[in-house]
């Protein structure tokens, strides 16, 4: 279930980094539009009251720490070990995703019933909804599966959910358009190209869900090498 010691850390720094290179068009946005600069920024980063606000929200701890950590646990670390057997690794990547995205459509029901938009609005938000998550769940299962571990497709949840859905249609606006544009492709570009060396398995140690595979028979699993 990816609750492990040996390689914890390349496990946890790695693919967060990984995500994190993949947002740069948006970190810079970010970094742009914020009024304070990065000193600032650091110390309020830092301070033991902004961590003390923080914990004591519960919206935050919601979307940065438990629908991070119990969403992975049970749409990765519970349910790939169990589809992977019967489907094999890749499929199981596609597959368990995909009810991780519906997992997401009580959002229909609440918008629904407090009339928040149009039915047509709703629903085609909800589609939407669906795609990237299911994306993101194809991602963070292909993480969990290289590394072996719970821990980086958690930070990465929580990265995920604090940045949010990329503001591309902000960025074409932008008035510093050009440099952004080009740190949103050299994000991807720069992703793409580190996604196999920074996962790796030579670097996490032994992978429990390979073991199980092997064990049961199942000998070719490219995600395992």
């Amino acid at each position: 279930m990816g609750f492990r010691l040996e390689g914890i850390f390349p496990a946890a720094l790695l693919p967060l980094l990984l995500t994190m290179i993949l947002f740069l068009g948006p970190l810079m946005q970010l970094s742009m539009d914020c009024p304070c600069d990065l000193a600032d920024g650091i110390k309020v980063v830092l301070a033991p009251r902004s961590w003390a606000r923080c914990l004591t929200d519960m919206r935050w701890l919601r979307n940065q720490v438990i629908a991070p950590l119990t969403e992975e646990l049970v749409f990765r670390a519970c349910m790939l070990p169990m589809l992977a057997p019967c489907t094999g690794l890749g499929p199981a990547v596609f597959t368990c995703p995909l009810f991780f995205g519906v997992a997401h459509f009580h959002h229909i029901f609440e918008q629904l019933r407090f009339r928040q938009s149009s039915v047509g609005s709703i629903f085609l938000s909800a589609a939407f909804q669906f795609s990237y998550t299911a994306v993101f769940g194809a991602y963070t299962a292909f993480l969990f599966i290289r590394t072996g571990h719970l821990i980086g497709p958690v930070l990465c949840h929580s990265f995920c959910n604090y940045m949010g859905f990329p503001a591309v249609c902000a960025a074409l606006e932008h008035p510093q358009r050009r440099p952004l544009l080009a740190g949103y492709a050299l994000g991807v570009g720069l992703f793409l190209l580190l996604l196999q060396p920074l996962t790796d398995p030579k670097l996490y140690g032994s992978l429990p869900l390979c073991v199980l595979l092997e064990q049961a028979g199942d000998s070719e699993a490219p995600l395992c090498s």
